[in-house]
């Protein structure tokens, strides 16, 4: 791989994993990962002195009993060599084939090595690569060519994968499984391949579309695509062809967007859905409340659009959280029960639809949410928290089905507390002022990181008491009640409808909703933002926007408040090119009440 001398694993690397997850600083995968991975192919390859713990070590020596393991060049159409994993069962029986294409990251096919072993245990061929321009120069998991971002030429790519493994594995059956940027290329490679060979998919931590996965409501997604960027294994202008580099960089520019969007609309699921529906291509989709790449709402408009064998799998947390631990090396002795569900049940997938096992899958319901922060924890030493009893599972046989009723809560102006409001009846005629762009302490929290240690039992805390009054505005509710320790049963898409002017002709505003506890810290329950262009000055423009769909139970005595800023680290901001801060009214207008509506359920 690299002269690096082979790292050595221990018990403590193994907990790192399945205690902190699976990634590191600066939006990295950790260090951790990559030493299990680096450990586990040393062995594979013979090398003396690898030291794993016993667990490990069994696997690697299982697998080596039952299979053959190269490490190919695989040639696309266009003469690029794509970097491979393969294991091959031995045997005269035919067996199906997993191709793993790999995630977004430096290291290509290589931090999930462990999934590769576990798959090839369960009974399958497993063919690993590294999609076109991913990876670090020198590495052995790197591919030749430029990142075409899940674009045609992914998709051909992924059909010469296929190619490759009909001739060297003789597979009984092919199904795709990825994790993020592999999760989308799979379903794009199984609606395009000439032949119409992909039996499964399973896509995890996936998106739908994703041109409005990075760009909606006005508002560019920077944060994500900024770490995009940084995460291939070199510089922009390495890693990718002119074409894209200037997509790219009008992107992060704020330019010629429309081409942007359709540019992104080229390589999103959600635009061949036909075409899947058409080869019923069965589909096992997961996705997270709080994702800060692909968010959750266009994963959920691509899979009811779906009308193949599906299944959905809503998780707390964020990108990658889920599932990581599980394809990074998740061994006996879990620190929580419920750690290893949404990888046994991606494995359970493939196994019926693949293998022919005879599970429960047919018997699954269409969507399983997980509710956030439903698990019961424990404190632990170092100021952090032990899940004890998992969150709670709901399904239901379509995710509208989550959402039985509405609620409106109506914005008013200032009260007494020198907050809003929200009422059961409409109020207009009034309007607040807010200092727009600054950055506030009602943030959707850190790419990444945050809905990772959500994930793990950890979300975090805010206090509404410490929100910049000048820069923000708050409305909440009366403590509520219900008919018993849940006051409202939030699941859905939540709505905001206000009117906004602001002193330049533009203006961002970003809408967040909290359960507050009587002590006033506070949880973040969703949000969106929203970037109105074309104002005119001193004038109300009514504007409606939804936020990220949530399944949140708020607890009888909490209360629910709705921030609306204009800055969050993750996106961009309408002023960002102005030399001093604006002002941004928000106001109520006859006709057009500013109100909250709320799914129930």
């Amino acid at each position: 791989m690299t002269s690096d001398q082979t790292p050595s694993v221990t018990e403590a690397t193994l907990t790192d994993i399945a205690t902190n997850g699976i990634w590191g600083p600066g939006h990295s995968v950790s260090e951790a990962v990559v030493d299990v991975s680096r450990a586990l192919l040393a062995s594979l390859q013979g090398e003396e002195g690898v030291e794993l713990p016993a667990e490990l070590s069994e696997l690697v020596a299982a697998v080596k009993r039952i299979a053959t393991i190269t490490l190919p060049r695989i040639t696309a159409n266009d003469g690029v060599r794509l970097s491979a994993f393969s294991i091959k069962l031995k045997g005269d029986v035919p067996r199906p084939v997993v191709i793993v294409p790999a995630g977004w990251n430096p290291y290509g096919w290589l931090p999930f090595l462990y999934a590769y072993l576990k798959l090839a245990q369960r009974g399958y061929h497993v063919l690993a690569y590294s999609p076109r321009g991913i990876g670090i120069k020198g590495w052995l998991s790197t591919s030749e060519g430029f990142v075409n971002v899940a674009g045609p030429d992914d998709w051909a790519d992924g059909s010469s994968v296929i190619d490759y493994a009909q001739e060297a594995l003789d597979p009984s059956r092919i199904g795709f499984l990825g994790e993020s940027y592999g999760s989308g290329i799979s379903q794009l490679v199984a609606a395009h391949d000439p032949a119409d060979r992909v039996s499964a998919v399973v896509a995890l931590s996936t998106w739908g579309n994703l041109a409005t996965s990075l760009y909606d409501n006005g508002t560019r997604h920077l944060a994500a695509v900024e770490a995009l960027i940084a995460f291939t294994g070199g510089p922009l202008e390495e890693k990718f062809d002119e074409g894209t580099q200037q997509l790219l960089k009008d992107f992060l520019s704020g330019r010629n967007l429309d081409a942007v969007v359709e540019w992104g609309t080229e390589r999103s699921p959600e635009a061949y859905v036909d075409q899947t529906n058409a080869r019923g291509i069965p589909t096992f989709i997961s996705n997270t409340w709080h994702e800060t790449l692909f968010p959750v709402n266009p994963v959920l408009e691509h899979f009811e659009r779906l009308t193949v064998r599906k299944r959905l799998n809503l998780w707390i947390g964020d990108h990658g959280a889920p599932e990581g631990p599980g394809l990074a090396g998740l061994v006996t002795g879990l620190p929580f029960p419920g750690l290893a569900e949404p990888t046994l049940e991606a494995y359970a997938w493939l196994d019926h639809h693949l293998l022919g096992a005879d599970n429960d899958v047919p018997n699954w319901p269409a969507v399983k949410s997980q509710s956030m922060f439903t698990y019961k924890t424990i404190a632990i030493p170092g100021g952090s928290n032990l899940i004890t009893v998992p969150a709670r599972r709901e399904t239901y046989q379509s995710w509208q089905e989550a959402t039985t009723g509405c609620e409106a809560w109506y914005l008013t102006g200032t009260g007494g507390s020198g907050d809003g409001a929200l009422t059961d009846k409409p109020t207009s005629g009034w309007s607040r002022d807010f200092q727009a762009g600054a950055l506030t302490s009602s943030r959707a929290g850190e790419l990444l990181k945050t809905g990772q240690r959500e994930w793990f039992g950890n979300p975090n805390e805010y206090t509404l008491a410490d929100f910049e009054r000048d820069q923000l505005l708050v409305w909440s509710t009366d403590p509520l009640t219900g008919p018993g320790e849940v006051a409202r049963r939030i699941r859905g898409t939540a709505t905001v409808r206000l009117s906004v002017r602001s002193s330049v002709d533009a203006a961002t505003v970003i809408a967040y909703l909290y359960d507050v506890a009587p002590d006033g810290t506070a949880r973040l329950i969703t949000h969106e933002p929203y970037t109105a262009t074309g104002l005119t000055p001193k004038a109300d423009t009514a504007i409606t926007w939804s936020l990220q769909a949530a399944s949140y139970d708020l607890p009888a005595g909490h209360r629910l408040a709705l921030v609306v800023n204009s800055r969050d680290p993750l996106y961009s901001y309408a002023g960002s090119d102005l030399p001093a801060l604006t002002t941004t009214t928000v106001g109520s207008v006859s006709g057009s009440e500013a109100r909250l509506e709320l799914p129930l359920s």
